[in-house]
């Protein structure tokens, strides 16, 4: 970028330099809020608590030891 000096321009034309500036940090502030704002909007699916199917819980096993104290009536009905 060319250097430009400063002392040498008129009142006028420091204005004009400062106006054009000024659009330009908007425009570019604006292009990188409209980028931030992608970015957040992708970022947000993953925040969003899913939905859980809601199934019956699964019964509760019998432990080893419970089961070798019951007696097997199922085998002797059956018989």
């Amino acid at each position: 970028m060319a250097k430009i000096d400063l002392d040498s321009l008129s009142i006028e034309e420091l204005a004009g330099l400062r106006e054009h500036a000024t659009d330009k940090l908007f425009e570019k502030v604006a292009a990188r809020r409209a980028e931030l704002e992608t970015e957040l909007e992708k970022l947000a699916q993953y925040g969003k608590p899913q939905v859980k199917k809601t199934e019956s819980a699964p019964a509760p096993k019998a432990k080893k030891s419970d089961e070798a104290k019951e007696p097997k009536e199922s085998v002797a009905k059956a018989a």
